[in-house]
């Protein structure tokens, strides 16, 4: 968390694409050049347990380039900790549910990444419902790593990221309403709030039917 303490307010992009997500060596490279052609600051977590080396992962020079800049994290990284800190401004997402329910609780607006299964259904919610992200404009769904296939361009990933990162209309309108709708679920699990009274009712419920027995 001290990298990220040394950030500007909404400055840093959080990219991660879950536990069950995996790209293949060219689509990476890609994400890779992409990050690194917006001049975004970013946090990108990646799956080493498929990948049968540190080669694979990034193009030559890539974490030289970016010292200071970018941070790499392997495996796995406390997601929730680095959503709610302040320096965090935006959310590339594979859509998972948990992680679209992480990311709007945050207030974060997303870039939408889905792979496979409901992560399409999730990705219509936050970019046609919510308004609180833009598509990355993955419109394939594949449950498995094709060789050499690319989904996503380095250009089209320098354009969505400079778009959710900046200071123009559309990016200020996401994160107002991202913003609003962080605070709302906040809100909805304090005391009082109506998920809080939902799960306390059904306790109470659960509560009653056993002593009833």
């Amino acid at each position: 968390m001290h990298w990220l303490d040394s950030k500007e307010p909404n400055s840093v992009l959080y990219v991660s694409f879950g536990s069950m997500s995996c790209f293949n060596t060219a689509q990476l490279h890609e994400i890779a050049m992409g990050l690194e052609a917006s001049n975004v600051s970013f946090i990108w977590v990646v799956r080493m347990d498929r990948l049968k080396s540190e080669n694979q992962i990034l193009p030559e020079g890539f974490q030289e380039r970016m010292q200071g800049k970018g941070l790499i994290i392997k495996d796995w990284a406390p997601q929730m900790l680095i959503l709610d800190h302040p320096a965090v401004g935006g959310f590339m997402t594979h859509c998972g549910w948990n992680s679209t329910l992480e990311g709007i609780s945050a207030g974060l607006p997303l870039i939408t990444w889905p792979v496979f299964a409901e992560q399409f259904y999730n990705e219509k919610l936050v970019t046609q419902v919510l308004k609180t992200g833009i598509t990355a404009g993955n419109e394939v769904w594949s449950a498995w790593v094709e060789p050499d296939k690319v989904s996503v361009t380095k250009g089209r990933l320098q354009e969505v990221v400079t778009r959710l990162m900046g200071n123009g209309e559309v990016a200020e309108d996401m994160r107002g309403r991202a913003k609003e709708l962080g605070q709302q679920a906040k809100k909805a699990v304090e005391e009082g709030g109506s998920s809080y009274n939902d799960l306390t009712s059904l306790l109470e419920k659960l509560r009653m039917h056993s002593e009833s027995d």
